[in-house]
Parts: C-alpha cells; sequence; structure tokens
C-alpha cells in the first residue's frame, strides 16, 4: 500500500476538526467586539489570547500525533482486517466506538454466513460425488452391453455414452474447483505417464473418428498435481477431437517444459481467441455445435491457475489450434 505524506494526513486533521477551529475563532472575535464596544483595556486580552495560542501550539501537535498514528496503524491493517481486527487502535471517540462496534458485529454476520454457506458448499461437493460414483454403474453396464457388438449404431452410442462420462466428471470438476477445501497433492511426476493416461482414455474416440495422434514419448518430471493436469489435457484432448473432421492431432513438450497440443481442425474465429477461457463462452463453433457447454476450457484455466501454470492458445479458421500449457514452476509451490 502506497505511504502518505505526512502533509497530507495534516489535512485531513485540519479538516476533521474545523467546526473547533470555527467556533474558536468566531468566540475570539465576539470578544475583541465587546471589548471595543465598551473601549476596554485591550492589553490583558491580548495576554490571555497569547497564552491560548501557546496552549495550542503545545497541544495540538501532541493531539495530531496521536491522530496520524491511528491512522497509520489502521492503514497496516487494512489489507488483513479480517484476520488483524482485533488489533484495531483503541477508540478515542463516541463515534469511532460506534464504528468499530457495527465492524465487529458485520464481521461476526459475515463469518456466520461463510461459516454456513462452507458447510452448504461441502455438503454439495459429497453429494455430487457420491452421485457420481453411484451414476458409473448404469454407465458401465450401459457400455458393456454396448460393446457386445460390433455395430456402427453401437459405435455410436458408445460414442455418446463417452460424453456423457465427461459431462458428469466435468459437474463434480466445477464443484471442487469452487470448493475451499484443497485436495492437491504437489510434487514432481512423470509427464510421459500422465500423458498417456489420457491418450489410453480418447483412444476410442481417435479411432472412431479416424483421426491420427502423433506422440513421441517424453522424459520430463513436472512439479504439478497429476489428476488437476491429468483433467487439463483431457479437456484439451476432448475439444481436439470434438473440432476436428478430419487431419490429426500432435502432442509434443519443449525442453523448457511448454506442452503443446496441436490439432488440425476447424480452428477458433480471431476475434474468439481471447475469450475461450471465460466462463460459458462458446463462441462461433460452439453456437454451431449447440453442445458446447463453455465451461471445459474455463475449468481447465482455473485448475492451471491453482497449479502455477499458464494455458494459452494460438488459432486461426481453417487451420487448427494450438494449445500450449507451460509447465515450467517454481520449486516455491510444493512448500
Amino acid at each position: 500500500m502506497k505511504k502518505e505524506r505526512w502533509y497530507n494526513i495534516l489535512a485531513a486533521y485540519l479538516k476533521q476538526h474545523r467546526m473547533a477551529y470555527s467556533i474558536f475563532i468566531c468566540f475570539a472575535l465576539i470578544f475583541a467586539f465587546i471589548f471595543s464596544l465598551y473601549d476596554l483595556e485591550t492589553e490583558a486580552v491580548w495576554y490571555a489570547a497569547g497564552l491560548c495560542v501557546f496552549a495550542s501550539l503545545v497541544a495540538l501537535p501532541v493531539d495530531f500525533f496521536f491522530f496520524a498514528k491511528n491512522h497509520r496503524e489502521c492503514r497496516r491493517i487494512l489489507p488483513n482486517i479480517p484476520l488483524q481486527i482485533e488489533e484495531l487502535p483503541a477508540a478515542r471517540t463516541l463515534a469511532e466506538q460506534d464504528l468499530q462496534d457495527m465492524l465487529f458485529e458485520t464481521k461476526r454476520i459475515l463469518d456466520t454466513r461463510l461459516n454456513i454457506w462452507q458447510a452448504r458448499q461441502a455438503e454439495s461437493v459429497d453429494y455430487y460425488t457420491t452421485w457420481v460414483h453411484q451414476i458409473k454403474t448404469p454407465i458401465s453396464v450401459m457400455k458393456m452391453a454396448l460393446e457386445s457388438e460390433d455395430t456402427l449404431e453401437h459405435k455410436e452410442l458408445l460414442a455418446e455414452l463417452f460424453r456423457i462420462e465427461q459431462y458428469v466428471g466435468m459437474a463434480l470438476t466445477y464443484l471442487r474447483l469452487n470448493s475451499e477445501s484443497s485436495d492437491y497433492v504437489i510434487k514432481n511426476y512423470d509427464l510421459d505417464l500422465i500423458i498417456k493416461q489420457a491418450i489410453h482414455k480418447y483412444a476410442p474416440q481417435f479411432i472412431h473418428r479416424k483421426i491420427r495422434l502423433y506422440y513421441p514419448p517424453v522424459s520430463i518430471q513436472v512439479l504439478t498435481d497429476e489428476k488437476w493436469l491429468l483433467f487439463i489435457i483431457e479437456q484439451v484432448l476432448s475439444n481436439s477431437i470434438k473440432y476436428t473432421r478430419q487431419g490429426s492431432v500432435t502432442i509434443s513438450v519443449t525442453p523448457d517444459k511448454v506442452l503443446k497440443i496441436k490439432d488440425t481442425g476447424i480452428g477458433i474465429a480471431p476475434e474468439d481467441v481471447p475469450r475461450i477461457f471465460e466462463k460459458g463462452f462458446t463462441g462461433y463453433n460452439g453456437r454451431a455445435d449447440k453442445k458446447s457447454t463453455g465451461l471445459g476450457l474455463y475449468l481447465c484455466k482455473q485448475a492451471a491457475e491453482r497449479l502455477s501454470h499458464k494455458i494459452s492458445a494460438e488459432s486461426a479458421p481453417n487451420t487448427g489450434t494450438t494449445i500450449s500449457i507451460d509447465l515450467h514452476t517454481d520449486e516455491s509451490i510444493a512448500n
């Protein structure tokens, strides 16, 4: 926070006490008028006035010192007021005491409501977690039934069932990302193993859509959370498959740990590229597809930020899209 100049504090002090100064000057003018009206000796008046001025020159700097001290203490506490509210300077006036009482009461109300909200949020996460695990059973049964016959119709239904699994997982991810609790396990992971998990999951989709996949295995360790990085990669691959009618998807990692997933799909309109990570934004392609939720890349962005990774996109219509995930992370994140 920018440090205030002493003269700015002095100006505020003088402004706050302007009524007292005005009354003092008014009284002085009244005394001067009365003494002049009755033609009284002014020597005693000037002597008394000099003593008042001297007393003021002694008292006001002391009062201003404590005024400035209290002000600076309040400004120090301000950035962390929820944690340091008990350290507020003692109230010097009844008005200050009223304001502090209102502040403490407001904090008490907000803390109560926050606890209620956190409890409800935890209940929601628990409910959807249970629901996701329960819904996996009928999905698995349907999947086994459809895999029993290798027909075109069953392949189409399997593809749609796979999308249902994605949306179910996305709902749970959305809740977990907005939850106060954290289940991150930050440590060094083998990036190749994480990428291969995502490839294995989407292999049937690549085969079904006849999209080629290029991925030369890498031998790189990255500081991240395996589950959340896997989620990001899966969402990017899902988009690549969805918007690539024919061609290929290439996964590569640069020496400075930037994971790139490039497809030869329909691409993204230039005006849409800066907004594809916004919540609910579908863009031209999403509106044309009618099935896009606008949540996949938004969740990727949120998860990446929590892992201190950077995610960006490059694209052009009819030439494909490249999503880059910068996995170069400061070691301090693990502490």
